[in-house]
């Protein structure tokens, strides 16, 4: 089954591979789901009153489409069908979204000869003329901030005449704006759209602006540690992207020079990407980042809603979530942007114009810092945060009259209300590793006005180095024995030796450990309550123990203390000395207590 693209789509489409017919190949047919066949009275145990066709482009569509519809929830009265256009060269996964979200599908060719009362699409892709019914059109993303046409000097997709205007006729019944300022744009693009134009906010940034209130229960799904930071690094598809610019080096950026104990990062790739190439493959070149402990959720659940919520920086690039982002206050630094990519005068090009541009020559975590403190205040910015929607908190109310009105029912007693981001549950993740992942730590010791010392330890992940940088100027390589890539423990300063191997301290002080590492420092072996049993060369054995153990406290952590502690005396520890050292992981508010004892 096919559907015959237009000129005007195939024309505007860069990259979409159009046989010599001029068709696109769309799905096989579907059957009938039950309420729409001849017999469907018969075996139906709703009897709906209208029926609404969702018109799905890809994933990124689809999930769009269910923040617009979630205004029908509860209501009996509405059955919902859905139907893909086939339009998308990047739809991969759609098909097995729809199956898991359980919605009932239907062929293009079968969807236009149904009786629809209304259609809604979140896309403007497909021959969406083709549609008998009322059809409301509306974004897939913050706005309306993109070019997508070969014309040169085009506006914005889906605000000019190329997107709305078919034969003469303008296409949707109604055009969904998230804000009064793409009024002006729609009318330089498509003046005779104008009176079909409806103002009714964006349902997505009203759920984040309401998930801000759940921000600690969506960090603690998260994993994130109390006093722990979290960096989302947002990626949008295409060659310009985070994920796609050559050399940018942005994702593995954030996990090396970024302190472990005092910073998670979460990825978010858009779906066109995560698809495109397939989930398998994304997961598969991340696979060091994640190993890593970076965080990497599938695109079409709302994990990436929560992480905004929780979010204390983000990096981002032209894509949607930035604006989102933005729009919240988050500090953003920009790890790449496609300036043409992007509508003249639109929100994007303005974002493009103020946040910073991540620079190479400087480390991460200064410039992040630096946004934090310059743009709270920004005037510039306050601006363009207002310009995501017009009509904050009232989308759900304004969407729902719409929809309402032309399915000629009255609304539902209730009020209208924003759905609320659900807290992540835990999904696939990248396999838990057998061994510890070595880190190179930097532990500076200084003598506390009391007599004691502190040691300050921040963590790094090892894999994620590209060279020896000013981050790590001093810092030791702790590493597991028995790591399968032989260059870690090879060189390994101090090495962690995991109680789950089931060794003691005198079954390692008499194992090749020795002799297979000889240039190690010392072997700690874990014991309980995250302390150990540090193993020197000439037979000294050091216990370290946690008297006070904050959450980010490991046997690891312990280790590298005790590693710093001894290296920094005027002479090796003799049996029986004793030490008690505070023990913070770099910024980290809350400290830890570790008391020694040489034997």
């Amino acid at each position: 089954m096919a559907i015959v693209c237009s000129d005007k789509v195939s024309r505007s489409w860069p990259g979409v591979r159009v046989r010599e017919t001029g068709r696109l190949p769309l799905p096989l047919p579907l059957p009938l789901p039950l309420p729409l066949r001849k017999d469907g009275p018969r075996w139906s145990t709703v009897a709906a009153e209208r029926s609404v066709l969702g018109v799905v482009h890809n994933i990124t569509s689809a999930t769009r489409l269910l923040d617009l519809l979630a205004v029908f929830e509860g209501d009996e009265r509405i059955q919902v069908f859905f139907t893909r256009t086939g339009s998308s060269e990047l739809d991969g996964g759609t098909e097995e979204f729809l199956t898991s979200h359980g919605m009932a599908r239907i062929s293009w060719q079968d969807a236009l000869s149904q009786p629809f009362d209304l259609a809604v699409a979140t896309s403007r892709g497909g021959e969406l003329h083709s549609i008998p019914f009322p059809l409301i059109g509306a974004p897939h993303g913050a706005g309306y901030n993109k070019v997508l046409s070969r014309e040169p000097g085009a506006g914005a997709f889906g605000l000019t005449s190329e997107w709305l205007v078919h034969e003469g006729r303008v296409v949707p019944a109604a055009i969904v704006l998230s804000h009064d300022e793409q009024l002006r744009r729609l009318a330089d693009g498509c003046p005779e759209a104008v009176p079909r134009a409806v103002v009714a906010g964006d349902p997505c940034f009203d759920q984040l602006r309401a998930g801000l209130s759940f921000r600690a229960a969506y960090r603690r799904a998260l994993g994130l540690l109390p006093g722990q930071r979290l960096v989302v690094v947002s990626s949008t598809w295409g060659r310009d992207s985070v994920l796609g610019t050559p050399g940018a080096d942005v994702l593995r950026r954030a996990l090396a020079e970024l302190p472990a104990d005092e910073f998670r990062v979460l990825t978010a790739v858009h779906p066109n990407a995560w698809y495109g190439h397939g989930a398998w493959q994304i997961r598969h070149w991340l696979a060091p980042l994640t190993e890593s402990g970076m965080l990497l959720p599938a695109p079409e659940s709302e994990t990436w809603k929560a992480a905004l919520c929780a979010a204390d920086f983000l990096i981002g690039d032209h894509g949607s979530l930035t604006m989102y982002g933005t729009a919240l206050g988050i500090p953003c630094v920009l790890g790449a942007f496609n300036d043409s990519a992007v509508a003249p005068g639109s929100p994007m090009d303005r974002l493009g114009r103020l946040l910073p541009r991540l620079s190479r020559a400087v480390p991460l975590l200064p410039q992040l810092l630096h946004a934090a403190r310059n743009q709270p205040d920004d005037p510039a910015l306050d601006v363009l945060r207002q310009s995501v929607s017009s009509a904050p908190g009232e989308s759900a109310r304004r969407l729902r009259r719409l929809f309402y009105t032309w399915l000629k029912l009255p609304e539902p007693a209730h009020p209208a209300a924003t759905r609320a981001i659900p807290v992540p549950a835990p999904g696939p993740a990248a396999p838990r590793l057998p061994h510890l992942p070595a880190t190179l730590v930097t532990a500076t010791t200084t003598d506390d006005p009391g007599g004691g010392v502190t040691v300050r330890v921040r963590r790094f992940p090892a894999s994620a180095q590209r060279a020896q940088s000013r981050h790590l100027a001093d810092a030791h390589l702790a590493a597991d024995p028995d790591d399968p890539d032989p260059r870690w423990p090879r060189s390994a300063d101090v090495l962690l030796v995991p109680a789950e191997r089931g060794l003691l301290p005198d079954e390692v002080s008499r194992s090749s450990l020795a002799r297979r590492f000889p240039g190690c420092g010392l072997v700690a072996v874990e014991e309980s309550g995250h302390g150990c049993t540090a193993l020197f060369g000439d037979g000294t054995r050091l216990r370290a123990s946690w008297a006070a153990r904050p959450a980010w406290a490991s046997f690891a952590v312990a280790a590298s203390a005790a590693y710093a502690w001894v290296r920094s005396g005027p002479v090796p520890p003799r049996p029986g000395t004793r030490a008690r050292l505070t023990v913070r992981a770099g910024g980290h508010p809350e400290a830890g207590l570790v008391e020694l004892t040489v034997r």
